[in-house]
């Protein structure tokens, strides 16, 4: 049943014995939100191909369609130079001990020097043996609640995967589409651009206009700076030139409303 496994410059996902399709759709599904696709499965005990994990691979299924499948571990990781197991406890033995975040940096600089690398992650029920992490160069425990501190397969997966690609930093987020465009940190601003420094001061003045006329601004003296205040008060919205028209539509209607009434 063995396949041979082909050399890859993002960390192969190797699961160990896993017991449910379900759950290696869903891993799978984990893996290609953060763009890995290397999967390679040792024995896993409803056999293969399963029809389940495709099933719950949804838009991943191009990645259970090519996993690679082994009869035991030291056939999955033959070609790999550097592995981390994953476990919720640490182990009576002598190895090194990293979180998410650390593996990952590891694993970046060893790509860098085209070294291939793989993550293992264990049975649903019982995790991976001693045996198993006995090949592994280091052990990653995640930071979790030590009163809850087990994840289930994609979990892991999926915070493995994101601390892959977080620091492969990318300057978008999430789905580029064609109406939207991609996601970066910040405002979102669709449409519409901040407003200028005369689309502000036109703001401003408006609503000085209006606050004299209806005995807001009582004395003199206070004026300058109440409207000082004002002013930075609105700059610290960062307002669009969408947000401006907004506002003076909205004082123009109150003061509209306000004559009506004779309020």
């Amino acid at each position: 049943m063995t396949h041979k496994s082909l050399p890859c410059l993002t960390p192969a996902i190797i699961l160990v014995e896993p017991q449910l399709g379900e759950n290696i759709g869903t891993a799978a599904r984990a893996m290609a939100n953060f763009g890995l696709n290397d999967l390679r499965i040792v024995n896993p005990r409803d056999g293969w191909p399963n029809e389940q994990a495709q099933k719950a691979s949804a838009n991943a299924i191009h990645v259970v369609d090519k996993a690679q499948i082994f009869d035991n571990l030291e056939d999955a990781i033959a070609d790999l130079q550097y592995i981390c197991a994953t476990t919720a406890r640490p182990r009576d033995m002598v190895k090194e001990i990293l979180s998410p975040e650390s593996v990952a940096t590891i694993m970046h600089e060893k790509v860098a020097q085209k070294q291939t690398t793989g993550i293992l992650f264990g049975r649903e029920k019982s995790g991976l043996t001693n045996t198993d992490i006995s090949y592994a160069d280091s052990i990653v425990i995640a930071p979790v609640d030590p009163n809850c501190a087990s994840l289930n397969l994609a979990q892991c997966v999926l915070l493995m995967g994101y601390e892959w690609r977080r620091q492969l930093n990318l300057p978008t987020l999430g789905r580029k589409t064609q109406f939207d465009g991609p996601a970066k940190e910040g405002t979102f601003i669709k449409e519409n651009r901040p407003a200028t420094k005369k689309e502000l001061t036109g703001l401003v003045n408006h609503l000085k206009k209006e606050l004299e006329t209806t005995g807001f601004l009582r004395t003199v003296e206070k004026t300058p700076q109440m409207m000082r205040n004002i002013r930075n008060m609105i700059i610290r919205m960062q307002p669009t030139d969408q947000d401006v028209r907004t506002l003076r539509g909205i004082i123009a209607s109150l003061v509209k409303g306000a004559d009506k009434t004779g309020l």
